[in-house]
């Protein structure tokens, strides 16, 4: 009786240890898993440190008086926004998505961001989509042609609500208009002074620049006939109306 009693103890014991084995392992297995995560991204970042931005280069394109070369007026850019956007444009929000189904979302993608809006929803009809494409398309074929470093432009004002068009007016934008282009889901603006760099390269280019690139493929729209422009200087970006 005894030994059979130590017996069971012993395999009690045994039972216990392998237990306890079986967490190690685990906890072990856990603890490798997340220093290998830790290590990718570090990798990553040392990546980019080790990385030194030290070539400038540039875009030989001839440059050009935006102010003079992007003056379509408000006036022309609402006809056209009334002939091809919405037919009523959205009071709130909740109308807004109401409409969805005349409307495209916008995303970011690898030629552009969409900006974090606050007073905007990232939506367009799909002939405004369509070109905001070209666009983003042509931008990246300059670079591509020219040897240059990718880049990506932002989107920061897309489809505004008459709700939002109030809101803008009373934080002081002197550009928000009660009889908007971008209530009719045919008019984004692009920053002209921000570009995300895609690639670690010791090439880089100065945002003017870039600015320069993003311009001229706004003019080779703006002479086909398939956008009007406006070159807002103190909202620093390109204010854009599809045409057709």
């Amino acid at each position: 009786m005894v030994l059979s009693g130590a017996s069971k103890k012993n395999g009690e014991v045994k039972m216990q240890i392998r237990h306890i084995g079986k967490l190690v392992l685990l906890f072990a297995g856990l603890i490798f898993a997340f220093s290998s995560c830790g290590t990718k991204s570090d990798s990553q970042s040392l990546v980019a440190d080790t990385i030194i931005e030290d070539t400038m280069v540039f875009y030989p394109g001839r440059t050009f008086s935006y102010k003079d070369k992007f003056r379509d007026t408000q006036a022309k850019q609402v006809q056209a926004a009334q002939a091809i956007g919405l037919k009523t444009p959205p009071q709130n929000r909740q109308e807004a998505a109401r409409m969805r189904s005349q409307l495209k979302l916008i995303k970011s993608n690898d030629n552009y961001i969409v900006d974090s809006l606050t007073h905007s929803i990232p939506y367009l009809v799909p002939t405004a989509a369509a070109e905001l494409e070209r666009i983003g398309e042509g931008f990246a074929d300059i670079l591509q042609r020219n040897g240059l470093p990718h880049y990506q432009f932002y989107v920061t004002s897309v489809l505004r609500t008459k709700e939002d068009i109030k809101h803008l007016q009373k934080s002081g934008n002197i550009n928000a208009t009660t009889n908007s282009c971008h209530n009719y889901g045919t008019t984004f603006d692009l920053a002209y002074f921000r570009f995300n760099k895609v690639a670690y390269t010791r090439e880089y280019m100065h945002q003017d620049n870039l600015k320069l690139v993003l311009g001229q493929v706004l003019l080779n729209e703006q002479r086909a006939g398939r956008i009007y422009v406006k070159y807002e200087y103190k909202q620093a970006c390109f204010h854009i109306t599809v045409r057709e």
